[in-house]
């Protein structure tokens, strides 16, 4: 065959390009049609979303026949942009009523606000369908965002909430008052008008014959029906005087504004999560299953919740049957299981790792806490990178203190706890505390926040103190300030007579409350309407417990403990500070009528174990970390103690001191510490001169071995003689001729 006849019988091809065309205009007419019939049938409940709804259609086609896979790889994408549709007729309704359809009516409603609301939230459904693993990491970054905005808010709102509450309760005591005198004044005019009242014959007598004898001025005004009698000023100025309060002065309480704010910063939570994350491997490495349950950032610790894992064992047990028999396989071995054994980690195996887990974290000094009261795990207290301070206005705005305030009479602030609550105390309910801790630990700082805390509260006709420094520094900034028995005593020597004065102070209590039959100074209290007849609470405060203990240890410590028994009935506690805890100083009499206790850092486990009766205080960091154990709770308690700086301690006493006039107290209160001590004084100088006349030289050590003193009481005494012309003039140190010879009598006569 020809090439001519072979092409004869080859297929000509039909022209691509017109068959092409022809495909693509009929696509389009159908994909017009097919719109259109939608746009008819949708219009209704679209409107001008109708344009947006078919292009999705339009897209969804156009994938279905080039390329159905894409279809449902991206099935997120599709659903999303479809309620992005369902959104956009939402929009256009509240753009414009009507235009959204009957489906922007649903998803908007009536309202353009509550319609851009509901509308938005649409669209974020939209997002979080199409690209769910990013809205779920914004979702997040925002909570955190805003679990750290209502961190730093917090004290703001709490500081809102005591002042508000403080403005309340100022409220109450003014409409207290304001009661009281009108009551006062209704039963003194009551009174008044009994006495001025005729007898049943004079009233019979001077009472008038005839209805027409009775005249009453209209114009007069009346009073609880009874006609007044035209003096008018009389009347008022009484009204005025019943009404006004007393002239005894009224206090005004400091307000927080003179306390400054505290700044917080918290350990971020990705390094506490990388800590955690440590100490299990840690542990791990060494055969111990750990989990860390909980973590709680403190202002200088971080403690973290260990719970205790298992200890795995395994063992091969044999199998048998129902008869039990021994099971065998094919190849007649017995057949055998594994079986797993699990108990729990032993706590003394976590603990047992400290040093392991300190060298791990890089920390100097790590403490465990075991196990935590109220919870299931072990707590280790690891130390922060930067430590923050706790300002003592961050504890007093807190809630905690505000409830400590309407239930107790003498709220203390104490700190926050190593999980960053606030730790606040009651004095009354303590009743006494003993504070112990080396120097520069934060125990005077301490001191001060006790006495501040107060301060803040109290009133001079409500609280007394008596302060005792023998350190000369760190409690006479409060030298002036009307709340002091006495002023600040700086010297050891007088300490003794204070302390005899207070105990004197405290048998007359006793005495009062027996008058009225009443059991403590609340109730005593609450049975006196007048103010003045009122007992204040006291609190006597010693720096240096110390110092005491070696002029005159035996009376020093009988009068302490005879008022720590007896004392907190009648309104008196103590707080003794010391930085010398050793036995010869907390006897064991002080330390078993002082049952709350506070250690700051110590250098040596047997001083931790002689304030606390037990170790820990040896390994706190110093600078105001302490362990705090009142009477209620078993175990000491670890926190920062509260920081208050000296310009806030000025402040607090100048507020205190520009208050003119004074409050009425009971003079026994007032003034039986002074005159108590003047007692003694003279009882000190007429047993000198008793025993100078037994002498013909005497010196001071003489005196102080004889009498009790100390040196520089010793020393004045003998000025005291010289003045009186009993012994000579002499160097210092050395002895002094008796001038009077021994024909004296010993019997205290003046010479």
């Amino acid at each position: 065959m020809s090439s001519s006849a072979r092409s004869s019988h080859v297929k000509q091809p039909s022209s691509p390009l017109l068959g092409r065309w022809e495909a693509r205009l009929g696509a389009f007419i159908l994909a017009a049609l097919g719109l259109a019939a939608l746009g008819l049938i949708a219009w209704p409940s679209l409107h001008f979303a109708v344009a947006p709804a078919g292009l999705w259609v339009l897209g969804v086609l156009w994938t279905l026949w080039k390329r159905p896979r894409l279809l449902w790889k991206l099935g997120r994408l599709w659903l999303g942009a479809l309620i992005l549709v369902f959104a956009t007729a939402g929009g256009l309704t509240v753009y414009r009523e009507g235009w959204g359809g009957t489906l922007g009516m649903d998803i908007a409603g009536t309202s353009q606000i509550l319609g851009g609301i509901r509308t938005a939230a649409v669209v974020v459904v939209a997002v979080a369908v199409m690209e769910p693993r990013r809205a779920w990491r914004a979702l997040r970054s925002s909570m955190l965002g805003l679990r750290e905005a209502g961190r730093r808010s917090a004290p703001v709102v709490a500081s809102v909430a005591t002042a508000v509450a403080h403005g309340a309760r100022q409220a109450g005591v003014m409409f207290w008052a304001a009661c009281q005198a009108v009551v006062e004044a209704y039963r003194t005019r009551r009174s008044a008008a009994r006495q001025d009242a005729p007898t049943e014959a004079e009233a019979l007598a001077e009472f008038p014959s005839s209805l027409d004898a009775i005249t009453v001025d209209v114009e007069a005004p009346m009073h609880d029906g009874i006609v007044d009698d035209g003096d008018e000023e009389t009347d008022a100025d009484e009204v005025e005087e019943a009404a006004a309060p007393a002239e005894s002065g009224t206090w005004v309480i400091p307000s927080i504004d003179l306390l400054r704010h505290g700044e917080e910063a918290w350990v971020s939570e990705e390094e506490n999560e990388q800590r955690a994350r440590l100490i299990e491997e840690t542990l791990a490495d060494y055969g111990i299953e750990v989990t860390v349950e909980a973590i709680r950032p403190g202002p200088v610790v971080t403690q973290f919740g260990l719970v205790p894992g298992w200890v795995r064992r395994y063992r091969e047990v044999q199998e048998r049957d129902a008869d039990g028999n021994p099971l065998r396989d094919e190849a007649g071995r017995l057949v055998k299981r594994r079986v797993e054994e699990k108990t729990r980690v032993k706590v003394d195996n976590i603990l047992s790792r400290e040093k392991d887990l300190a060298l791990a974290l890089a920390a100097h000094s790590i403490r465990f806490e075991a196990p935590v009261p109220g919870e299931s795990f072990v707590g280790l207290e690891v130390p922060n990178v930067k430590a923050t301070a706790v300002t003592l206005r961050t504890l007093v705005e807190s809630p905690a203190f505000g409830r400590v305030r309407w239930k107790s009479p003498l709220p203390l602030a104490m700190g926050k706890g190593s999980g960053g609550e606030p730790v606040v105390a009651d004095l009354a309910s303590m009743p006494h505390v003993l504070v112990a801790g080396s120097t520069g630990s934060g125990k005077s700082v301490c001191i001060n926040a006790i006495i501040a805390s107060l301060l803040l509260e109290l009133s001079p006709e409500r609280l007394r103190l008596l302060l005792v420094d023998p350190k000369r520094v760190e409690l006479t900034p409060y030298q002036g300030l009307p709340h002091l028995l006495s002023p600040v005593l700086v010297e050891a020597d007088e300490a003794l007579p204070a302390l005899r004065g207070l105990v004197a102070e405290m048998q007359s209590r006793y005495k009062e409350f027996a008058k009225v039959s009443a059991r403590n100074i609340e109730s005593y209290n609450g049975k006196m309407t007048d103010p003045a007849s009122r007992f204040p609470y006291i609190v006597l405060i010693v720096d240096e417990l110390a110092d005491l203990m070696m002029t005159v240890p035996a009376e020093v410590e009988q009068s302490l403990c005879r008022l720590a028994q007896l004392g907190r009935a009648t309104g008196i506690h103590i707080v003794l500070a010391t930085q010398r805890p050793s036995v010869d100083v907390l006897t064991g009499l002080i330390k078993a009528n002082f049952p709350s206790r506070i250690s700051f850092a110590v250098s040596s486990q047997v001083d931790s174990r002689t304030i606390l009766d037990g170790a820990g205080a040896e390994k706190l960091l110093g600078k105001g970390d302490m362990l705090f154990h009142p009477t209620d709770i078993l175990k000491p308690k670890r926190m920062q103690g509260a920081f208050i700086s000296d310009k806030e301690v000025q402040a607090l006493v100048s507020h205190w001191k520009k208050q003119g006039g004074s409050v009425p107290v009971k003079e026994s209160v007032q003034t039986a510490v002074e005159e108590h001590a003047s007692e003694s004084a003279d009882s000190l100088v007429i047993q000198a001169r008793d025993l100078a006349l037994r002498h013909r030289r005497v010196s001071a050590p003489l005196l102080q071995r004889k009498l009790g003193v100390g040196y520089t009481r010793a020393s004045g005494i003998l000025e005291e003689l010289e003045e009186m012309g009993i012994v000579g003039p002499g160097d210092p140190g050395k002895s002094r001729p008796v001038l009077l010879g021994p024909t004296v009598p010993a019997g205290g006569e003046e010479v």
